[in-house]
């Protein structure tokens, strides 16, 4: 049973966190951080698919791994890169492979990464995704073929709070929540105004699928101002950004730590949980939640 689930169910604030499969062989190190700072911290952790469409180690094999140290993971499968033929054969490996937490995601195209002359798929969207899985989760596959054997799923989707226009995010998530998913994670969010307003659409939408905050921790005032010029739908409050920029490099780490958990504890009665993305610092997760009144 996934623990993520649980927790849900039962009303509990729940945290997830998320890694990166390296770009080669190499896992133990990724695995090695995942079981020392987050095993303890967080419900479950995401493994991402081929994230901002740079070539990596794919997400099942390290979901795997996890497993394998007592981790519960969640998978993460885009549409970008496979037909509707292989994306539900990668979900009903992960079912085989114990695998039951999935999000489910369109994907980043191909111009945004690293092989931007290969060839995107988008055969179907996440939308359709989603049905598929539900589809698959009955015991027949997308053309009504009978299943030998039938997965169990918690599905999970993605929302951009910060998006504008919001109608648009909040159409599409009204269509997730049809689709069958169970959980929502969102893009990150730094303003606590914006995403009350996001909850309030979401409950006047009558979506009820719980919703955990996305959180990147934030390294440095640069990377800040980069966020806001290249990554939609995210935006830094500029005391955030004088914050990060006055903080000498010794003390990133805590400072980043305490926006972060600040920022939860904010957004902690508009929400079910919380979706760390620590980008490698995964160590200060503990104080994250601490800050956050979590721990």
């Amino acid at each position: 049973m996934s623990q993520l689930r649980d927790a849900l169910a039962e009303g509990r604030f729940a945290v997830t966190g998320e890694v990166g499969p390296p770009k080669g062989t190499h896992v133990e190190p990724v695995l090695e951080e995942a079981e020392r700072h987050l095993k303890e911290s967080v419900l479950a952790v995401n493994v991402t698919e081929l994230q901002t469409a740079v070539m990596r180690a794919g997400s099942l094999a390290v979901c795997r791994l996890l497993i394998e140290r007592g981790i519960e993971p969640v998978y993460q499968v885009v549409c970008r890169d496979r037909n509707r033929l292989a994306l539900q054969s990668d979900l009903l490996s992960a079912a085989v492979l114990g695998i039951e937490n999935v999000l489910l995601l369109t994907g980043d195209h191909v111009r945004m990464g690293d092989h931007p002359q290969a060839k995107p798929v988008y055969d179907i969207d996440s939308v359709h995704l989603l049905q598929a899985a539900a589809v698959l989760e009955s015991g027949r596959d997308m053309v009504g073929g009978d299943l030998d054997g039938t997965p169990t799923f918690f599905k999970g989707c993605v929302a951009a709070p910060g998006a504008e226009p919001m109608d648009p995010q909040i159409l599409k998530l009204v269509k997730k929540a049809e689709a069958g998913a169970q959980f929502v994670q969102t893009q990150a969010v730094y303003d606590p105004a914006r995403f009350e307003q996001f909850a309030a659409e979401v409950e006047a939408a009558g979506i009820d699928v719980p919703v955990l905050v996305g959180i990147v921790l934030l390294k440095s005032a640069g990377m800040a101002r980069y966020m806001n010029n290249n990554v939609p739908g995210v935006q830094v409050p500029d005391a955030i950004l004088q914050r990060l920029a006055d903080t000498p490099k010794a003390d990133r780490k805590k400072v980043s730590a305490e926006i972060a958990g600040d920022l939860i504890r904010r957004m902690k009665p508009l929400c079910r949980g919380a979706h760390l993305m620590t980008l490698g610092w995964d160590d200060v997760v503990p104080d994250v939640l601490a800050h956050a009144d979590l721990a």
